[in-house]
C-alpha cells in the first residue's frame, strides 16, 4: 500500500468465504467525528459486467485485472488524478471518469471495444492519445481546460462529441467525423461558425454562450434538427435556407430585432427568441408560415411589455400550445 500521498486506497485479493478471485477495494478513510473513521469496502466479482464507484473517494485506478467480463465502469466524483491500470479491460464498452482530477488523457490503447468515454469535469488541457479507440461513438470532454479541437479525425464512428465549457476559440479539425450527429460547443470562446461543411449527418449543433456575431457556413448541414445559438452577439436571422428540417431553433439572448428567414422551416416546433430586441409587431408576421409551431418564447423583448402581448400572439399564432413558460388555453 502506497502511503506517500496520504491516501489509503487499495485493492487486495481475499481468501475467505468469498470467491477466491474476488477483489476487495478500500477507498480513502473518511472521518465522521473526532478520530472516528469509517471505510467502504468493495468486493469485485470477476464476472461483473457493470460496476459503479461513484462518490467513493477513490484516488487511484488499480487492481481491476480480475474483471475479465466488465462492460461498464463508473468512477464519477472521485479523487482520481491519472488514467492507468486499465490494460486488461479489453471488454470495456463504457468508461465514466467525470468529476475527477485527471490532467492527461493516456493509457487507453487497450480499450479497443470502448464506445462511450466520459472525461467531463476534469483538468484536461489537450485532446490526445485516443488513436486506438476506433469503436468510440460518444466522447464527453466538457468542463475542462481544452483550448484546441485536435486529434479526433481517426474516430470515424463518433456520433456524439461534447466539448462545452472549455477554452476553444476555433471550430477546426473535425474532418473524418462524417458519422457525427451531435456536436456540443457551448460556453467556449468561438467567434465564427466554420469548418462544419463535412459534417453532413449532423442533426444537433449547439454553439451557445460563445462570441458569434453572424449565422453562416451552415449550407451543407441539411439534416439539422436542432440548432442552439443562444447567448451570442447575433443581430439578425440569416443563412438558414438549407435548414428545412429544423424542429428546434434557439436564438435567445442575442441582439435580434426581427424574425425572418425561417418560413421554409415547415417542421419547426420550438422557437426560442426571448431576451432579444424585437419591438415591432410586424416583425412577428413571418411566424404565420410555421404552422407546426407549438412553443414560442418571446418574453423579455420590448413587445412583451404590451399589455395585450399574450392575446396578440395567440391571435397571430392560434395553434400554439405554449407561449413563454405558460401553456396556451
Amino acid at each position: 500500500m502506497d502511503k506517500s500521498d496520504g491516501n489509503v486506497d487499495k485493492a487486495v485479493v481475499i481468501d475467505d468465504d468469498r470467491s477466491e478471485e474476488s477483489v476487495e477495494v478500500e477507498p480513502e478513510k473518511e472521518k465522521i467525528s473526532g478520530d472516528e473513521e469509517t471505510e467502504k469496502i468493495y468486493v469485485l466479482h470477476p464476472d461483473s459486467e457493470e460496476l459503479d464507484f461513484n462518490h467513493s473517494r477513490l484516488s487511484k485506478l488499480e487492481n481491476l485485472e480480475p474483471l475479465t467480463n466488465i462492460k461498464k465502469l463508473c468512477f464519477t466524483w472521485n479523487l482520481i488524478k491519472k488514467i492507468e491500470n486499465l490494460d486488461t479491460l479489453t471488454t470495456l464498452v463504457e468508461l465514466e471518469l467525470r468529476d475527477n482530477q485527471i490532467t492527461v488523457i493516456e493509457n487507453l490503447d487497450a480499450l479497443v471495444n470502448l464506445k462511450i468515454l466520459d472525461l467531463s469535469f476534469n483538468r484536461l488541457k489537450k485532446i490526445e492519445n485516443l488513436d486506438n479507440l476506433k469503436k468510440l461513438q460518444e466522447l464527453f470532454l466538457s468542463s475542462n481546460k481544452i483550448a484546441k479541437i485536435e486529434n479526433l479525425s481517426h474516430l470515424e464512428n463518433l456520433v456524439l462529441l461534447e466539448l462545452g465549457d472549455n477554452k476553444i476559440r476555433v471550430i477546426e479539425n473535425l474532418q473524418g467525423l462524417q458519422r457525427l450527429t451531435n456536436l456540443f460547443l457551448g460556453k467556449n470562446k468561438i467567434i465564427k461558425l466554420e469548418n462544419l461543411a463535412h459534417l453532413v449527418n449532423l442533426t444537433l449543433l449547439s454553439v451557445q454562450s460563445n462570441r458569434l456575431t453572424k449565422i453562416e457556413n451552415l449550407e451543407e448541414l441539411i439534416e439539422l434538427d436542432q440548432l442552439y445559438l443562444s447567448e451570442n452577439g447575433l443581430t439578425c436571422i440569416e443563412n438558414l435556407k438549407a435548414q428545412t428540417k429544423l424542429t428546434t431553433l434557439d436564438l435567445a439572448d442575442n441582439q435580434i430585432k426581427k424574425i425572418e428567414g425561417i418560413s421554409q422551416m415547415e417542421l419547426l416546433e420550438e422557437l426560442w427568441m426571448n431576451n432579444n430586441k424585437i419591438e415591432d409587431w410586424a416583425a412577428l408576421e413571418a411566424l404565420a408560415e410555421n404552422k407546426k409551431l407549438q412553443t414560442v418564447y418571446l418574453e423579455h423583448n420590448p413587445i412583451s411589455k404590451d399589455p395585450n402581448y399574450r392575446r396578440k400572439i395567440k391571435l397571430l399564432l392560434p395553434w400554439l400550445t405554449q407561449l413563454d413558460a405558460t401553456l396556451c388555453r
